[in-house]
């Protein structure tokens, strides 16, 4: 176990050099917003978008169960505690409006990239369409004195002058 490799495994470094290829940069294990000591092993900050690259055997993968022949009931437990963790995480990062992108060390690496691009790209796709809709809205003319209220009706207001008195120089 102790030379099992936590960052920058074989299977972490082939999916983030195939992302790079495609042009995508993004942050390698960026600390969860609001959770001490955890990190996600990409992000994408700007679309929030977490994506989790999970071994079969610290994940407790259900394809791949763990086999574990000694100290059995330590690894079983540590093994759940990690999977407790992993819920909580994503369920943070749910709740303050990130995406969760959770993958097995077992898939294969070109259905990842291809799964995270396709997400990335409507993410891309949804902000930019939102930036449309408020670029529009800056643009609409509106008569002097009449602005448009959070419930969408348009109040006219009376505009008031002022008079100043004159400079003195």
């Amino acid at each position: 176990m102790q030379r099992t490799r936590r960052h920058d495994n074989s299977f972490e470094v082939s999916i983030r050099s195939q992302l790079f290829d495609k042009g995508f940069r993004y942050r390698v294990h960026y600390p969860v917003p609001g959770m001490k000591r955890i990190t996600c092993d990409i992000a994408l900050p700007g679309l929030k978008i977490a994506i989790f690259l999970d071994g079969c055997f610290w994940h407790g993968c259900y394809i791949h169960p763990p086999s574990v022949k000694k100290n059995t009931t330590f690894w079983m437990e540590k093994i759940e505690r990690n999977r407790a963790r992993d819920k909580r995480v994503r369920e943070h990062l749910a709740q303050i409006g990130w995406t969760v992108l959770r993958f097995w060390e077992h898939e294969a690496v070109e259905a990842i990239v291809t799964k995270i691009v396709s997400t990335v790209e409507q993410h891309r796709a949804a902000k930019s369409s939102l930036r449309g809709s408020a670029r529009s809205l800056q643009n609409m003319k509106r008569a002097p004195g009449q602005f448009e209220a959070v419930d969408s009706d348009v109040v006219a207001t009376e505009v008031q002058t002022v008079e100043q008195p004159p400079r003195v120089p």
